[in-house]
């Protein structure tokens, strides 16, 4: 894929895993041995714990938004400058947090990520 296909892969797969909430498009997206190099503890590795893990982000903020600031691509890479915004559905507080995500991409698909997110804080 060139870098611009690349630049559109990772644009889809923020709008249909995150915006639109399709935890399918893990299956399309994520290499089966997919590695997350910030995953939680306790999660299973490959696509699995990353299907998991946004069930679970969903959950706790069911209007989860993330918009895309900048992105750029070289090689294999692409990096990703967001916003991500929701409310908990425990306190019914309005959050933000940014954040920075370094995809690794191979034969099309995603086969390793690096994150780097601001803690979320309330939103006004």
């Amino acid at each position: 894929m060139t870098t611009q296909q690349n630049k559109e892969f990772v644009i889809n797969h923020f709008e249909q895993f995150v915006n639109q909430k399709n935890l399918e498009i893990a299956e399309k997206n994520f290499a089966v041995d997919f590695h997350d190099h910030e995953q939680p503890a306790g999660l299973p590795g490959g696509r699995v714990g990353a299907k998991q893990f946004m069930a679970g982000t969903y959950k706790k903020y069911p209007d989860l938004h993330v918009t895309i600031e900048d992105i750029v691509a070289e090689n294999d890479k692409v990096w990703v400058c967001n916003t991500w915004r929701g409310t908990d559905s425990e306190t019914g507080k309005k959050i933000v947090f940014t954040g920075v995500v370094i995809w690794r991409l191979a034969d099309g698909i995603f086969v390793e990520r690096w994150a780097f997110v601001q803690p979320p804080s309330e939103s006004h």
